[in-house]
């Protein structure tokens, strides 16, 4: 049974969806990132620490998608391609950005907090 109130898209519109949705949660990331080294800015050992991470996080990001879709060759995958590789790069950006925001929101005040900002 088919949906009624579905519509039709071709494969390239949902990939080209899927790219823009992933810029958007990438922009959204570097917003955070941006405003944690705005408001850390005087704690240079942290800034360092934090581009250290962030550095790592994009080699595993990268990783992670290698994995997911091991072989070079992008037509092994199908037309289908751009839109699962987006797909994944948006949910793990998505995440990283949770991670991330713990330094401008803060956690519940917790002796292991470290460098994020503990609330009440």
């Amino acid at each position: 049974m088919c949906c009624s109130f579905g519509f039709a898209q071709t494969q390239f519109e949902m990939n080209m969806e899927a790219a823009a949705s992933y810029r958007k949660a990438d922009k959204e990331l570097n917003l955070v990132y941006n405003q944690i080294v705005e408001e850390y800015q005087t704690d240079t050992l942290f800034i360092n620490c934090l581009r250290k991470s962030q550095r790592l996080w994009i080699k595993f990001r990268d990783a992670e998608l290698r994995v997911r879709f091991p072989h070079t060759e992008h037509r092994y995958y199908g037309s289908v391609y751009p839109l699962c590789k987006y797909g994944l790069l948006e949910e793990l950006t998505r995440y990283r950005t949770k991670t991330l925001r713990a330094w401008i929101d803060g956690e519940r005040c917790d002796i292991c907090n470290g460098s994020v900002k503990g609330k009440y």
